[in-house]
């Protein structure tokens, strides 16, 4: 299992993990699961739940392209370390009393060949899950619509910073 190099005043191979920051898409059902799931089990290194794409994880989390956590699993170290995919879920296990010997298990090269087949696994549930919604998945990311059935997508612009307002998309 490996990570992106620790902040320049840390040094990752020597400092403990003390926390691990969970970047997911509060969107997606499977995700919306898990993070019940990890977050109902006992924790040796705590696990702090972030949405992806939000403005906090770009406030906790700067550097990392945040885009690319709305599409794949995104853990981050307190020293600085960032996984992604199956090393992101074999490190959150690792953080998990119960679950720290399968993470051992997972990192090893054919553990990791497992690890990798069950990310792209998940990664195919939510393709074809966002693909069944109306709209494709295409409305569902902050940016302003909403689907109700009962009277469909209505749009409701985000609120205006600093005399910016961003403008209304096409209908």
């Amino acid at each position: 299992m490996t990570g992106a190099p620790a902040t320049p005043d840390r040094d990752a191979e020597r400092v403990p993990v003390l926390g691990l920051t969970v970047l997911y898409d509060p969107h997606c059902s499977l995700c919306a699961a898990l993070k019940k799931w990890l977050a109902g089990q006992r924790q040796l290194v705590p696990l702090r739940f972030v949405p992806a794409g939000s403005e906090e994880a770009a406030r906790l989390c700067p550097g990392i392209d945040h885009r690319a956590t709305l599409d794949e699993i995104t853990v981050v170290g307190d020293a600085g370390q960032v996984y992604q995919g199956a090393s992101a879920w074999i490190v959150t296990l690792w953080a998990l009393r119960e679950y720290r010997p399968l993470a051992h298990r997972l990192s090893t090269p054919a553990g990791a060949r497992l690890a990798r087949g069950a990310t792209l696994a998940a990664a195919r549930w939510r393709e074809a899950q966002s693909s069944r919604r109306w709209g494709g998945g295409v409305y569902d990311r902050g940016d302003g619509w909403r689907y109700d059935p009962s009277v469909g997508w209505t749009f409701e612009p985000p609120a205006c910073e600093g005399g910016a307002c961003p403008a209304v998309p096409g209908r």
